[in-house]
């Protein structure tokens, strides 16, 4: 499926060994400008490594990180989705309106399909990213940061259906974001990528004091809550 070996992109991180099997999920955490969507590059092809190799084989799907429409795009969200279906289409061939309409529906967008983007919440933008990212049933899936805009009922929504799409279908997601708590129920592993190295793990193994303190270079307290994990 993928696989990283001695992977870098200077000088945000390198050394990464990294296989992510088939049906796997796993989060890739870290604060901002270490090189967590850099990462989604290497794997898409859109950004090269410095050093190291990327294996790639299987059908992918990216939802992007969340940027508003321009509210004067005149294309609705059936429009998208049809040009993301249509990719996978025989040449001058149309995206079928049921295909396009199920995609829709799937991610729980049915009755937005005519509306023009631009118009929509960025909740419901990131409705129609979910969807295009479905167009061509991906093996990999890989979403950055894909819970913004989404209040937190929405958020426990989405990773529930990303959740169920990857035991359904086998597909394997890696989900970037900046905290574990709304995943932690449903990642197999952890990549926490910090100014001094990365490490990869289980979320006991990873989200401790003593491991993320060394990944920091300074004192860090990973605080139980209830079930929620504080990073302080």
């Amino acid at each position: 499926m993928l696989k990283l070996t001695g992977a870098a992109v200077d000088p945000l991180w390198s050394g990464l060994d990294l296989e992510v099997g088939a049906g796997e999920f796993l989060a890739v955490l870290g604060p901002n400008g270490v090189g967590k969507s850099t990462l989604l590059g290497a794997v898409l092809g859109t950004r090269q490594l410095t050093s190291g190799t990327v294996e790639l084989t299987g059908r992918v799907g990216f939802i992007p990180q969340q940027r508003m429409f321009p509210m004067d795009l005149p294309m609705r969200a059936r429009d998208l989705v049809s040009l993301a279906v249509a990719h996978g289409t025989v040449r001058n061939r149309r995206a079928s309106k049921a295909r396009v309409d199920g995609l829709l529906a799937e991610v729980g967008a049915g009755g937005i399909g005519s509306r023009r983007v631009g118009l929509l919440s960025g909740g419901q933008q990131q409705l129609v990213r979910q969807a295009q990212a479905l167009a061509n049933d991906p093996e990999l899936l890989l979403a950055d940061e894909p819970l913004l805009s989404l209040d937190p009922a929405r958020q426990a929504a989405t990773v529930a259906k990303l959740n169920q799409w990857r035991r359904e279908r086998g597909m394997s997601i890696i989900f970037v974001t900046h905290g574990i708590n709304p995943v932690m129920d449903v990642v197999d592993r952890v990549l926490y990528l910090a100014p001094n190295g990365h490490t990869l793990g289980t979320v006991a193994e990873v989200m401790r004091t003593e491991v993320l303190s060394e990944l920091y270079g300074a004192k860090v307290d990973v605080i139980n809550v209830d079930g929620r994990l504080i990073v302080v």
